[in-house]
């Protein structure tokens, strides 16, 4: 697909072409002229691209701006109409891992020079910074791929025609060359894809459960709420419920005596519970039924003298739960080679981590039963059944795909379980939004599988079929291996009266 990234200046276009690399094929920088008219008459010289981009300097309405900083059009607000932006998250977050500056938002496109009460006026309006050229570029481009790619020059505190400026010129001219590369690399994705969705997929129950805990504690009681650790290991999550008044620890330590306090969907250990009714605390239990299962089976075993081995990973919140249930019971199993450590004399059980990959898990399993022929396991697998819902959701995409997108935090267990197994069939990546897809993944891989962990909010992925839908037209096709109609109460302190 042809590209043209249009500037309104030489010395705009010839800073572009001279980050474009080499490489880059399909690839023109031209200039259009500056203002809306000029953009305008470019109409029959854009009419044949594939893909349109527009760049060059722009001016700050957002007082927090500096010269130099990188805007990415969110959407283009020109001449009483909204055009949008679909592909800024992944144009904004390339430039980001380059080292810019970059922000994501609304750029408007005005006839003349804003100043004065104008320009405060438009920053009100939740814009953050102004151009002359995008708005009729992006009216050319009709539903093609389109991107709008400002370098601020002057701001409100220093507007144009003070010789302040010329510093924040020459700091511009030096970032354009660097949004070079970028445009290349988007220029290199856009086409049409086709994405397959695994299902399920996103929220499971126990976290929809937990998630809801919190916000109704935040309801019923008011903030600050405080919970231990995470809630879920989602970066989202925890962002929009600090939000709303939520306050998130380490440890109990750092929690007011007496006041409301939350555990995670991961589970505590004995010694947590008792800290928090030494210090008074208000607790709500969030902890997933799933692994409170686990717990109870933990100390059965450990009850009738057993030595559990707990398959798992070191450091996870679940697993330091369940360690410090029966700390004198337990050792923690993390691959096959930890089997040949277990000490004979006792009778061994075994347990597992909630998120493990399946097929993982049941490897260590099958070890620790040829090593003790009368080991028993939980009476239902441990694992539960949301991962292994999407993992096998995920295998069955991940065979026809050419890329696997999964959405989900590092620190999510069972997300990074599911890029495991994708990758096994086909290049996968754990992303925690668009914003963390890089372009060069997409040059060539016409069909996306797309999944989520089930800590993942279900909008993140909404959020990437839009941004890739940015790149060119997208087909949406969802493949569904399982029904899922699990649901859990809510305790007792956060039940409707």
């Amino acid at each position: 697909m042809n590209t043209v990234i249009c500037t309104a200046l030489g010395i705009e276009a010839r800073a572009v072409r001279d980050g474009i690399p080499d490489s880059a094929r399909g690839v023109e920088v031209i200039r259009i002229g500056m203002g809306p008219d000029s953009a305008g008459q470019a109409e029959n010289r854009l009419a044949r691209a594939g893909a349109l981009a527009v760049t060059g300097f722009g001016g700050a309405l957002d007082e927090s701006l500096r010269p130099g900083d990188v805007v990415v059009a969110s959407e283009i607000r020109f001449g009483g109409r909204t055009l949008p932006c679909p592909s800024a998250p992944l144009l904004a977050g390339e430039l980001a891992r380059a080292g810019l500056p970059v922000r994501t938002g609304p750029l408007v496109t005005s006839d003349h020079i804003v100043t004065g009460a104008e320009r405060r006026r438009l920053a009100d309006e939740g814009a953050l910074a102004v151009d002359m050229e995008s708005g009729p570029v992006a009216v050319v481009a009709a539903g093609r791929p389109f991107a709008a790619v400002r370098v601020i020059v002057d701001t409100p505190a220093v507007p144009l025609l003070r010789p302040a400026t010329i510093r924040g010129g020459v700091l511009a001219s030096r970032t354009l060359r660097q949004v070079g590369p970028a445009l290349a690399r988007w220029a290199a994705a856009c086409g049409p894809r086709r994405v397959l969705l695994a299902a399920p997929r996103s929220f499971c129950a126990g976290v929809e459960r937990a998630i809801e805990i919190v916000e109704r504690a935040l309801d019923r009681y008011g903030p600050p709420v405080y919970v231990r650790k995470q809630i879920v290991h989602n970066l989202h999550v925890v962002r929009e419920l600090e939000g709303r008044g939520a306050v998130f620890v380490d440890e109990l330590d750092e929690v007011p005596e007496g006041v409301v306090t939350v555990f995670s969907a991961h589970g505590v250990s004995p010694g947590v519970r008792d800290e928090a009714a030494r210090r008074g605390l208000r607790v709500i239990d969030a902890t997933c039924p799933l692994v409170t299962k686990v717990h109870a089976e933990a100390r059965r075993f450990a009850a009738r003298g057993d030595l559990v081995a707990l398959i798992g990973h070191a450091g996870h919140e679940e697993v330091e739960g369940i360690l410090g249930e029966i700390p004198d019971s337990v050792v923690l199993v993390q691959n096959v080679d930890d089997v040949a450590a277990l000490p004979e004399g006792r009778r061994v059980s075994y347990l597992t981590q909630t998120t493990l990959a399946v097929d993982e898990a049941a490897d260590i399993a099958a070890a620790i039963r040829r090593r003790f022929a009368d080991a028993e396991g939980p009476q239902k697998d441990d694992i539960c059944y949301a991962t292994t819902n999407r993992q096998h959701a995920v295998h069955t995409v991940a065979e026809d795909s050419d890329l696997v997108l999964v959405v989900g935090s590092a620190n999510s267990s069972n997300s990074r379980r599911l890029t495991e197994v994708a990758s096994r069939a086909s290049p996968a990546h754990l992303i925690d939004d668009p914003g963390d897809i890089a372009l060069d993944w997409l040059v060539g891989a016409r069909t996306v599988g797309l999944t989520a962990g089930a800590s993942a909010p279900p909008a993140l992925v909404d959020a990437v079929v839009a941004a890739l839908r940015g790149l060119g037209r997208v087909s949406v096709e969802e493949r569904r291996v399982a029904e899922e109609t699990v649901q859990f109460t809510l305790p007792k302190e956060v039940r409707s009266r």
